[in-house]
């Protein structure tokens, strides 16, 4: 009987799939973002709020990045030196996006407010297109309508699959892309203020894009370093702890030799390293804990390792939910 995969750097096949169509689409956002931040660059201004705009697409560069290059990075098999393979390089890339997200977006935020106490009056020239004096602040709104749309449609698609491969990194930049949106909104807005002789509206529109990338910041930060400290797993969302583990527990409980049963997980990235603790009813043997820990590998691709640990009882750090618990 072949040995179940320990440290593999392989995905099931739907996940694999997956995987291959989210590579895809990074590559598709960065060769999109090369167009957005050259066209904003092009009509940028004294606009505050434009200015904010092209640095929040310079930064959405960051997330596709560390995603292509994290998937590189788990591939490599495991070793010696390296004995659960490459899997935290997920995590990894999810703390490099949140900080430079945040230390960006307080830059912004102290620049913008900056404007805005100083009453700064930004103003919007012409320019001089096949002969025609054109008002240099139609060319910004075009270029947020044109850069706007796109990273919501990119967003939506990635979100999928952020599921279907409990990626975190992935998750986050999905969701920065479905928030751009309100990037675009908030420079049209300021924009048109500076147009109606509202200079304020500028600095404020500034000020609140760059809210939206600290608040990016944050969340992202806070994510990555929950995951990279060994916190219990969550869902991709971190929306909830994952049911997978409850699933664990009750398999356990389920087996005949097991009074009763808890686990003890991390999440590596894209899969969990288990620790299982049973209370054995009678003496189990070395084939009883092997069994025990490929049903449990067997339950959920994301199961990647596991480990089946008799114990005299349990800890009461280790996580004793059951699946009629899995939401508590």
């Amino acid at each position: 009987m072949s040995e179940p995969a320990f440290g593999r750097t392989t995905l099931p096949e739907p996940q694999a799939d997956a995987l291959r169509r989210a590579v895809r689409l990074e590559w598709i956002t960065l060769a999109f973002l090369a167009g957005a931040i050259t066209l904003v660059g092009l009509v940028l201004g004294n606009s505050q709020a434009m200015k904010a705009a092209w640095i929040e697409d310079l930064l959405s560069v960051l997330p596709p990045i560390s995603f292509l290059l994290a998937v590189r990075l788990v591939s490599r098999p495991p070793s010696v030196d390296r004995p659960y393979g490459f899997h935290r390089s997920i995590g990894a890339a999810h703390l490099v996006s949140g900080t430079a997200l945040l230390i960006m977006g307080g830059f912004l935020v102290v620049d913008s407010s900056i404007g805005l106490i100083s009453a700064e009056h930004p103003a919007i020239g012409s320019v001089a297109i096949g002969g025609q004096l054109i008002w240099l602040g139609w060319l910004m709104i075009g270029a947020m309508v044109i850069t706007g749309v796109p990273p919501v449609l990119l967003g939506r698609a990635k979100m999928k699959l952020a599921e279907t491969l409990h990626d975190k990194v992935l998750y986050a930049d999905a969701d920065m892309n479905k928030a751009d949106w309100l990037t675009a909104l908030g420079s049209i807005i300021g924009v048109m203020g500076i147009g109606l002789g509202l200079w304020w509206t500028d600095a404020v529109a500034a000020l609140f894009i760059a809210a939206t990338i600290v608040s990016d910041g944050i969340k992202n930060l806070r994510s990555a370093v929950r995951d990279l400290m060994d916190a219990r797993p969550t869902t991709y969302d971190n929306a909830r702890p994952h049911p997978v583990l409850p699933q664990v527990v009750a398999l356990l409980r389920k087996l005949d030799w097991v009074r009763d049963a808890g686990v003890r997980a991390r999440d590596e990235g894209h899969v969990f390293h288990v620790e299982a603790f049973v209370v054995p009813a009678s003496t189990p043997t070395v084939a009883m804990l092997e069994e025990a820990r490929r049903r449990c590998i067997a339950l959920d691709w994301r199961l990647e390792d596991v480990v089946v640990i008799p114990v005299d009882e349990l800890s009461p750090i280790v996580d004793t939910r059951s699946e009629e618990h899995a939401d508590t």
